[in-house]
This record gives structure tokens, sequence and C-alpha cells, in this order.
């Protein structure tokens, strides 16, 4: 139950570059520039539940490793997928995106890289 807790965004690389790349409305990546999202993790054996609050939007996905799922994105598309899990890292492919998530200590590490732009984010767990 490594990735199970609550975090809360601590710092982010490349976040305007790649919200823009992703197709992202200016006006809400502006609106969501300052703001630390809070990601909360439940993990039952391969089951997970992802809830991520940023301000007032929340986004749920859940899925099980290995099996087929329809994932919301951050531009509110859905997209069938499956997540895996190689040693401590959940991989996942989203429309051409490559997501790496990994637990260490107490800090979560997400890494979405979509052609040259490599996006990082860096939460705190906080319970």
């Amino acid at each position: 139950m490594a990735f199970a807790g609550k975090y809360q965004l601590e710092s982010r690389e490349s976040f305007e570059p790649f919200m823009k790349a992703i197709g992202l409305p200016d006006l809400q990546t502006q609106n969501r520039r300052d703001i630390k999202s809070v990601s909360e993790v439940e993990q039952n054996g391969d089951d997970f539940k992802v809830t991520v609050t940023t301000g007032t939007k929340v986004m749920v996905n859940t899925f099980t490793i290995g099996q087929e799922c329809e994932l919301d994105t951050p531009t509110g598309e859905k997209v069938k997928t499956v997540v895996h899990l190689n040693g401590n890292k959940l991989t996942v492919s989203l429309n051409g995106i490559e997501s790496v998530t990994e637990v260490s200590g107490d800090y979560i590490y997400n890494t979405m890289t979509l052609g040259d732009i490599v996006y990082k984010r860096v939460s705190k767990r906080i319970s």
C-alpha cells in the first residue's frame, strides 16, 4: 500500500508549456497555475482510486493494475488505457503522454512526457 495517502503539491516544472501542448485553454492554465492541488490515493491490492482536487475542480480516476480502464485527463477527455505497476512506479500512456508516478518516503513524484516537454510534479504526504 505504498501509494496510499493524501499529498499536496509542493513544486512543478514546465507546467504552462505542458498545459499548452495538451490543449488546455490559456484561461484555465492561468487559473490553475497558483493552486496547490491535493491528491488522495486509495489502494487496495491492485485496485486504485485517485482523487485530485485543484481548487473547485475534482477529478476521480479508478483503475486496476493491468486491466483496461477509462481515465479522465486534465483537459476533461476520457481515455481508455491500461495502468502498469513496475516495481514502485505506476506507468500509463494517455493520448501520447507517458506518465510515471512513484513514491519515495513521504513524497510522490509524477513525470508526464509529451514529445520534448517533460512536466514534473512533486507532492508531499499530508496524511
